[in-house]
Order: C-alpha cells, then structure tokens, then sequence
C-alpha cells in the first residue's frame, strides 16, 4: 500500500493505538465509521461499570472517581499557572 504524494501519515501515537488489536479497533470505527459510534462506546463502558460494581460492589461504584483524581490535580495545577 503507498500513500499519495501530497497524503499526510498519522502522528505515532495514532498509529500505535490503532495498532493495538482491542483498542485500535474501536478507535479506529470511532475515527472513521458510523457517528453513532460513540454511543454504543458509551453504552458499552457503562454496562461494563455495571458488571463491576454487581460483582465487587461498593469499591468499584468508587473506582471511576479514584481514577479521576489525578486527572483533576493536573487541570487543577494548570488552572492555577494561568
């Protein structure tokens, strides 16, 4: 396969996270299929949060905010450089 001369390649870090065979699948229908996609994403990832908390209960009702803690002090650390 060539590309075209004046077709750009995607960045590397693209490229890796469609090359990873789970991930770089839905990536890939979320970059360039149906844009309805993102909903069965959606759909997908909160039945699997369901699953969880029904098979560990209250600790994985708490994983999504543990897991956005670090999230928060980086925009919190960036909010307050200005």
């Amino acid at each position: 396969m060539t590309l075209a001369p004046n077709a750009q390649r995607p960045a590397l870090w693209l490229r890796i996270l469609l090359a990873v065979p789970v991930l770089g699948w839905i990536a890939r229908d979320l970059l360039h299929g149906d844009k309805n996609n993102i909903w069965y994403l959606l759909v997908a990832l909160l039945s699997l949060w369901a699953i969880a908390v029904m098979t560990w209960g209250v600790l994985a009702l708490y994983l999504p905010a543990v897991a956005a803690v670090p999230v928060v002090m980086v925009i919190l650390l960036l909010i307050t450089r200005g």
